[in-house]
């Protein structure tokens, strides 16, 4: 991994990439003893998420910044090895809120950072105002958060997993259970228990529910979603900002990738 600072090294960043790597290979031999392979293949599938700041440094000449590469890197920890391997998502009710809101963030970054190198290029005629290029950053972070969701849901529905996780609430309000089939809902609330009653192994078997009913995903898409709606917001913000005004707010830089300058040769 290449961290670029002035041309320079930053031993920060590196030891932070060391840190995560060596703690990633630690978690796999574990898990690999214990016969855990699902998230040994989850290991091995962070230690290449790793390589994608050098992918993007070598085979797309765009240089990230020390910040954004370092958040990068531990978003990609804490929502395999931590939240997946380690069942932060189960121990740390908010965990998954903050990944998703991170996200929001990171990819508006990014979608901002593309339509920046357009607008500021000399071959690039159309010149876009920043509410534009605000705008666009924004729509392209929503765009990767539905994507991202249209992924989970396919994982639950074709390999039975539940990364739409599941809630128990109190309320329901549904038209399915209004007895006369009119388009009227029926409100159900101050659920006290359910109970699910399912086939296995050729007999018929429940399972009771204490203190609520089963949502299935739709309360925890929903969450993803806002919370991705937040960290877009704010970044396209700060970028609409950074972008009447570059040097006032300059730290925006910090998370924003830039192509690299080309290096010619002087005699």
């Amino acid at each position: 991994m290449k961290i670029y600072t002035n041309s320079k090294y930053r031993k920060r960043d590196i030891t932070v990439y060391v840190v995560l790597r060596f703690l990633v290979l630690l978690t796999l031999i574990t898990q690999l003893f214990r016969g855990n392979y699902e998230n040994v293949f989850l290991c091995v599938l962070t230690l290449v998420l790793f390589t994608i700041p050098t992918i993007i440094d070598k085979k797309l000449n765009i240089a990230l910044p020390n910040a954004l590469e370092t958040i990068i890197l531990l978003f990609i920890f804490s929502a395999e090895i931590l939240g997946e391997v380690q069942n932060f998502y189960g121990i740390f009710k908010s965990w998954d809120t903050i990944l998703h809101t991170i996200n929001g963030f990171l990819c508006a970054a990014i979608g901002f950072s593309l339509i920046d190198i357009l607008n500021r290029s000399e071959k690039f005629h159309t010149k876009m105002t920043p509410a534009f290029v605000a705008l666009v950053a924004f729509c392209f972070s929503m765009t990767i958060g539905v994507l991202w969701e249209f992924f989970e849901f396919g994982m639950d529905i074709t390999f039975k997993t539940d990364m739409q996780k599941d809630r128990i609430v109190h309320e329901i309000s549904s038209v399915t259970l209004n007895p006369d089939g009119e388009n009227k809902p029926v409100v159900i609330d101050h659920i006290v228990g359910t109970t699910i009653y399912y086939i296995e192994d050729g007999q018929s078997k429940e399972l009771s529910i204490v203190d609520g009913y089963l949502d299935i995903g739709l309360r925890d898409t929903m969450k993803d979603l806002f919370v991705n709606f937040i960290g877009a917001v704010v970044f396209s913000f700060l970028g609409l900002l950074y972008i009447k005004d570059r040097d006032e707010y300059k730290f925006t830089e910090k998370f924003i990738p830039k192509l690299k300058a080309k290096i010619t040769n002087q005699k």
